[in-house]
C-alpha cells in the first residue's frame, strides 16, 4: 500500500510539473486611447492546449504599443506613443503574480516610438513620426537613463501620403549583437549600424544604407534561424525582400510577395516572424486583406508560398508564435481581439481553434516563461 501511495504521489507530481512546464505568460501591449484599456495585460497561456487565463494588468499606462523584456525577464520596457509627448517606460516584473510595477519613464527623444529593443547596457527605440532613433542607458535597477544618443534620418519617398518624411519603424539586433538594423518606411531605406554597447554617446555608427524599391515602405524584418538571411517586409507594396547577411552587410538575393494574384484592395503589410524550428515564415497584411501569408523557407533562403489564411479579425498587427511552435496568436487591433490559431508543424498551415482573447486594441504580443 505504501508503495502504491508513493507511486500515485510521484505520478501526481510528474503531471503537475509537466503542466507547469506548459505554461507561459503572454504580455500584451495595447493602444489605450482607442477604447477602454489599462495598458499592458498579462495572461497565462498553455502551449499544449491553447487555453489562457487573465493574470494581471497595469493601470493608466498610455499607449504601450510595443514591449521588450530584459534578458533576465525581470524588467519590461515599453514605448508610450503620444506624439511629441511620447515617453519610454520601465517596469519591474514580478513573475510570481505577473504584476508590473513602474520603475521610471523618460522622454522618448522623438515622436511616436513604435518599436523597442534592449540588451544588458542599452534600450533603443525607433521613433516613427520624427524619423529618428533614440538610445538610452540602463541604471543598475533596470530603470532608464536619459537619452544618450539620437540618430536622425532624412529624405522622403514617392508615396505623397505616407512618405513625406523619414519614418523609422523598427530597430533589430543582429544575432551577434554587433549591429543594429533599422527600417525606415518614409525614405525607403534599410540601415545597418555598428553597435558599441559600452560607448558613452556614440553607440550607433552607420555602416551601410540599403535602398529598397521606391514606394515599398520598409516596416519590419527578421533573421533566419542560422543568421545568414534577412527577410524585410515592406508595408506599402507587400513585398518581402530577402538579403544574404554577413557581418553587417546585406545583399539582395530574392523578392517574394504576400499579395495574392487576384487581390484587389488596400495593402497594409504589418509583421513578420519565423517559426521556432526555422522552417516557415509568416507575414500579416492589414488593409483590405486581413490575412496572414505562409511561406516555406528553402535551403537557399528563398521562400515558397504555402498560401494565405484569414486572421479572423480586422487590422492584424503584431503576432507571436508560442515557444513550442504549436500556436500562432494574432493581435487584431481594430476588432479588439487576439485570435489563437493552431499550427501544423509539418505544413506550416494554420487553423482556427475557436479561442480568442477579447481585449481593447491589442498591438504587441510577447511570451515569457511563467
Amino acid at each position: 500500500m505504501k508503495n502504491s501511495h508513493l507511486l500515485i504521489f510521484s505520478l501526481f507530481t510528474f503531471i503537475n510539473v509537466q503542466s507547469q512546464n506548459n505554461k507561459f505568460n503572454l504580455l500584451i501591449g495595447t493602444y489605450s486611447n482607442k477604447c477602454d484599456s489599462k495598458g499592458i495585460y498579462v495572461y497565462e497561456f498553455d502551449i499544449k492546449t491553447g487555453d489562457f487565463n487573465f493574470k494581471n494588468a497595469t493601470e493608466n499606462v498610455i499607449n504601450p504599443s510595443y514591449l521588450s523584456f530584459s534578458k533576465d525577464s525581470k524588467v519590461v520596457y515599453a514605448v508610450n506613443e503620444y506624439g511629441g509627448k511620447s515617453t519610454v517606460s520601465s517596469f519591474k516584473y514580478d513573475v510570481t503574480n505577473a504584476k508590473l510595477n513602474l520603475l521610471n519613464k523618460q522622454e522618448a527623444g522623438g515622436a511616436d516610438p513604435c518599436h523597442i529593443i534592449n540588451d544588458d547596457k542599452n534600450i533603443i527605440t525607433a521613433n516613427y513620426s520624427s524619423g529618428n532613433i533614440s538610445v538610452f542607458g540602463k541604471n543598475n535597477d533596470g530603470s532608464i537613463t536619459e537619452v544618450k544618443q539620437l540618430v536622425q534620418h532624412f529624405g522622403k519617398g514617392i508615396n505623397a501620403q505616407r512618405q513625406k518624411s523619414p519614418h523609422a519603424h523598427m530597430v533589430y539586433f543582429s544575432p551577434d549583437k554587433k549591429y543594429v538594423l533599422v527600417t525606415d518606411l518614409g525614405n525607403d531605406n534599410l540601415y545597418s549600424y555598428t553597435y558599441n554597447a559600452e560607448a558613452a554617446n556614440e553607440i550607433l555608427k552607420i555602416k551601410d544604407t540599403i535602398s529598397v524599391k521606391a514606394g515599398g515602405g520598409p516596416r519590419h524584418l527578421t533573421f533566419s534561424k542560422d543568421g545568414k538571411f534577412v527577410y524585410l517586409l515592406q508595408e506599402l507594396d507587400g513585398n518581402i525582400t530577402i538579403y544574404s547577411y554577413l557581418d553587417g552587410t546585406l545583399n539582395k538575393i530574392y523578392e517574394a510577395t504576400i499579395i495574392s494574384k487576384d487581390f484587389i484592395g488596400t495593402i497594409g503589410a504589418a509583421d513578420i516572424h519565423i517559426s521556432p524550428d526555422g522552417k516557415f515564415l509568416y507575414a500579416t497584411n492589414r488593409g483590405t486583406a486581413n490575412d496572414i501569408s505562409i511561406f516555406k523557407i528553402l535551403k537557399s533562403g528563398k521562400l515558397e508560398s504555402v498560401g494565405q489564411t484569414s486572421t479572423l479579425g480586422k487590422t492584424p498587427r503584431n503576432f507571436a508564435i508560442d515557444p513550442s511552435g504549436n500556436f500562432l496568436l494574432i493581435a487584431n487591433q481594430n476588432s479588439n481581439e487576439i485570435v489563437v490559431l493552431k499550427r501544423n508543424k509539418k505544413t506550416g498551415k494554420l487553423t482556427d481553434t475557436g479561442k480568442k482573447i477579447n481585449l481593447c486594441s491589442p498591438v504587441c504580443l510577447v511570451f515569457v516563461k511563467d
